[in-house]
């Protein structure tokens, strides 16, 4: 059945939800039952719960006899989907369950803190004593665990996961497992059910280590309702931002957005892309995920990338010595002259003028800022600078504020959202920019993908930097 065929069979109530929840054609058959049922709360949805996983899992249809029967909205006719009372030793009551001789892995994932416990239950244990029935003659290749089992055990493992954590940690700290919390949980759950083991040749567990981040990354409505706080605990949107990372790129990146929507699509889904510490801590997973001290190693480096500037910008001849002016002064001066010293060959629109109205623009002291978005030709972010403070706008949002004293770190913001927002570079100051991102945020660029106007600009940056 193709995704346009799936997507016709819906009534218009069930098509109308799915599009508001940025649900697509081709995400509709990973939705578990759960999925479902958040999304279709209360009896009076019943049916259409139903017939929804009814339809993208028709084969399930077949291979449900001599099961116990499943209903709809995930509940089991058997007490099999209720886990089974399991003690921190790992001892695990299961009625029924024969003793086996063999080294069983521990149900007990022993970490520095807390202390996690396998999920197991009777139609888990079954499934996994069969496979070593079949191992005993060769033949566990063609023991596998079915998609409801499957899901089934990647929701409550996280369930288990997140309320363990909770009960260890002050109440206030809205935590998830980490990403090495989470890892080791795949490995762990890979020893007890082999079954799940990846194919021959990779690492075994990245397939659960995957469903397990795909499972946590739909706490997406906990981070709306984390963000709509009053003071919103910075710490706990910032971690599930990080647990959400895959999902979220694979939203942001995915053709389904136009380019002219994508901002304000992305803006409205993540409104805690209005603070720039978010914004620069997206930056940090795109390019650097693993290094806790990016944000700061950036900072440092684009300090050290100015004060060169400052030199090969008189040099060069397009730039004033900032011997008088403040702060504030100087970061201006800086942005209006960095096009100029890493031009672009393309010019920028006449309604523009100069290549750094791309950057920045200096209100006049009678001047809107509205009405200068509303008639700015270019839809990128830019900076607004007034008397009292300075603003990034990206199209005709303004999108995040900043103190005026800040503005040095105006690049590194903009550098930012064309980042988190998978934006294009405009063609008037895509030199500059590509020389921003390999020089101060060390992201490199495919050498097919340079341009002779980047590769000229660069020759000379060295040249003059001495390297």
């Amino acid at each position: 059945m193709s995704e346009m065929g799936t997507f016709k069979k819906l009534d218009d109530t069930t098509f109308t939800i799915l599009k508001a929840a940025n649900i697509s054609e081709g995400l509709l058959h990973t939705l578990s039952r759960d999925d479902i049922r958040d999304l279709f709360p209360g009896p009076e949805h019943f049916l259409r719960r139903r017939s929804i996983w009814q339809m993208i899992h028709p084969e399930e249809q077949a291979s449900n006899s001599g099961h116990p029967q499943s209903l709809s909205d995930g509940s089991s006719a058997s007490p099999s989907n209720e886990p089974p009372q399991t003690n921190l030793q790992g001892a695990t009551s299961l009625k029924g369950a024969t003793p086996k001789k063999r080294a069983t892995p521990k149900k007990v994932l022993q970490l520095p803190r807390p202390e996690y416990v396998i999920y197991t239950d009777t139609e888990l244990e079954q499934v996994r004593k069969h496979y070593f029935e079949m191992k005993n003659i060769g033949r566990e290749g063609g023991c596998t665990l079915s998609k409801e089992l499957r899901c089934r055990l990647v929701r409550n493992t996280m369930t288990n996961m997140v309320s363990i954590l909770r009960a260890t940690v002050e109440a206030e700290d809205v935590r998830y497992p980490s990403k090495e919390e989470i890892t080791a949980m795949a490995k762990r759950l890979v020893e007890y059910y082999p079954m799940l083991q990846d194919k021959p040749g990779g690492s075994k567990h990245s397939w659960m280590k995957t469903d397990l981040q795909t499972r946590i990354a739909r706490h997406y409505r906990t981070l709306q309702e984390v963000y709509k706080r009053p003071k919103p605990n910075k710490d706990a949107v910032a971690q599930l931002l990080d647990l959400e990372f895959e999902a979220r790129r694979a939203f942001i990146d995915s053709d389904t957005l136009k380019d002219q929507d994508r901002p304000a699509k992305i803006i409205e889904a993540y409104p805690c892309f209005k603070d720039l510490n978010h914004v620069l801590g997206e930056l940090c997973r795109i390019v650097s995920k693993d290094n806790t001290a990016y944000i700061k190693e950036v900072k440092e480096r684009w300090d050290t990338f100015q004060s060169q500037a400052v030199f090969y910008g008189i040099m060069k001849k397009v730039m004033k010595p900032p011997m008088t002016f403040n702060t504030e002064e100087r970061a201006i001066n800086m942005l209006k002259s960095l096009p100029a010293m890493f031009p672009s060959a393309v010019a920028p629109p006449k309604k523009l003028g100069r290549e750094s109205e791309a950057l920045l623009h200096v209100l006049m002291p009678s001047e809107d800022p509205n009405t200068y978005l509303q008639r700015r030709p270019l839809s990128c972010p830019v900076l607004i600078v007034d008397k009292e403070n300075c603003m990034v706008a990206i199209g005709t949002t303004p999108v995040a504020t900043f103190p005026k004293n800040h503005l040095h770190e105006g690049a590194l913001y903009l550098m930012a959202y064309y980042y988190a927002l998978h934006m294009t570079y405009p063609k008037c100051i895509a030199t500059l920019l590509s020389v921003l991102q390999t020089e101060v945020l060390q992201d490199e660029i495919h050498e097919r993908d340079t341009t002779s106007s980047y590769r000229k600009a660069m020759a000379e940056w060295k040249k003059f930097i001495g390297e």
